[in-house]
């Protein structure tokens, strides 16, 4: 699974680098993005906006907007027909900006916490999912999910997930509105695991209330 994530790079060197075009300059620093939180999608390749949504699918029939806290991750295996996710995945896919993310590998007594991220420590996208909810008084959310896949071999020491990570050269072939269901699922796959880093970082991360450069510090 991904259950927390960072985005730290500048507003401006983010639009650089991911060839965005209308990205808020208020954008802060994250370091310890947890479920529920705001974060920051593209939906269009062709205005390629960064808007903030929440992290966390609540399907747009939902009656509960409690289900988003359990729809932060979608399995790339089934979700072209899982109920909460067979819709967005035709017609509303977007990518979650990002720039590095946490696993937690299992150790004989306790859990060390690990910083992911590309090698050249440059920002990417996961592949994810949005939904517009509204509720009976009117308000209204716009949420999304992260989409996990098999594990490369290098998450595959850590964890037996991994989101699935897009580069600029890859990430608008996601939102192409007329990509055939095939050549979809055949984009979540698992990065290149050479063109990725892992090392262990303090327990900080463990609590989402700590959001600082600390969390991604190595250990």
């Amino acid at each position: 699974m991904c259950g927390r994530f960072t985005l730290t790079v500048d507003p401006a060197d983010l639009q650089t680098l991911l060839d965005l075009i209308d990205v808020p300059l208020e954008l802060a620093p994250r370091y310890n993005i947890a479920p529920t939180q705001p974060v920051a999608v593209v939906t269009s390749p062709i205005d390629r906006k960064v808007e903030i949504f929440q992290w966390g699918l609540i399907p747009s029939w939902s009656k509960d907007p409690s289900m988003g806290s359990r729809m932060i991750n979608a399995r790339a295996e089934t979700v072209h027909e899982k109920p909460a996710f067979r819709a967005p995945f035709a017609r509303k896919r977007c990518l979650i900006l990002a720039d590095g993310f946490y696993e937690w590998k299992q150790l004989e007594k306790n859990k060390q916490p690990y910083y992911i991220r590309l090698a050249d420590g440059g920002p990417f996208a996961f592949a994810g999912l949005w939904d517009h909810w509204t509720s009976p008084e009117g308000d209204e959310r716009k949420t999304c999910t992260i989409i996990t896949c098999e594990p490369n071999e290098l998450m595959s020491q850590l964890h037996n997930r991994m989101p699935v990570i897009f580069d600029k050269t890859t990430m608008w072939d996601w939102l192409d509105p007329d990509a055939p269901p095939l050549a979809l699922k055949a984009m979540l796959a698992p990065y290149d695991t050479h063109a990725m880093t892992a090392y262990p970082v303090s327990r900080a991360v463990n609590r989402p209330a700590n959001d600082s450069p600390e969390c991604i510090q190595p250990a």
